[in-house]
């Protein structure tokens, strides 16, 4: 379910070279839509949460990036506005790199390669959620967004797959394409089924096959 984390060794030398670190406290934007694209962001370490906001106002979750992931290219790239906010959920530390050592950097191959690559993934990311989002019940929808939680931050356990959870359960339930209340029945249910335990944004995944086999569930 990796939506951005590829390689990007040649581009990331470049933004590390001629970017500064930077940290962000959880809460806070490293952009926000609609914002003017002046740089590329390069994540060392902790979570950003990828966002957009509906006609009616109500906050849409695309995504999550994490360590080694590059956001912010697209702007750089096409000059168009921010599409999306790109929000702190954790504390961030990030390479911030002025968006010419992106277009620079470009010009070489292996560069160009890398970030095809990652924007590929991306595509492909998205169009496999547009597929779950017209296949799986909600309880699908939950246990898919665990299992990418899992592959892409999990750290084993005694107990099983530890994830930690740095958002609310009205963002999991956007990212979810839910409601809140039908993701909080989807978690009830996974934990009585025992795939899962929960605490204070924190999970334990102790059944992968069974949640994998829910998440395969079609509505």
């Amino acid at each position: 379910m990796d939506d951005g984390g590829r390689s990007i060794d040649v581009l990331g030398d470049a933004l590390r070279r001629e970017g500064h670190v930077r940290r962000f406290r959880r809460g806070q934007a490293l952009f926000t839509e609609g914002d003017r694209a002046e740089r590329v962001f390069l994540i060392d370490r902790g979570w950003v949460m990828i966002s957009c906001t509906s006609p009616e106002g109500r906050e849409i979750v695309l995504g999550l990036r994490g360590s080694g992931d590059i956001i912010g290219e697209l702007s750089t790239l096409d000059g168009e506005a921010r599409s999306a906010t790109a929000l702190a959920v954790a504390d961030v530390d990030a390479i911030v790199a002025p968006g010419s050592v992106l277009t620079q950097a470009l010009e070489q191959p292996a560069a160009a390669r890398e970030l095809i690559n990652v924007l590929a993934a991306r595509l492909r990311d998205a169009d496999r959620k547009r597929l779950q989002f017209a296949t799986l019940d909600t309880l699908g929808r939950v246990a898919e967004r665990l299992l990418e939680l899992s592959e892409r931050f999990g750290q084993p356990t005694a107990e099983g797959i530890a994830v930690e959870m740095p958002f609310s359960q009205e963002q999991l339930a956007s990212w979810c394409g839910a409601s809140r209340e039908a993701t909080v029945k989807a978690l009830s249910a996974l934990r009585a089924l025992k795939c899962i335990s929960t605490g204070r944004q924190s999970l334990v995944i102790h059944d992968l096959p069974a949640l994998s086999g829910h998440a395969q569930r079609r509505s």
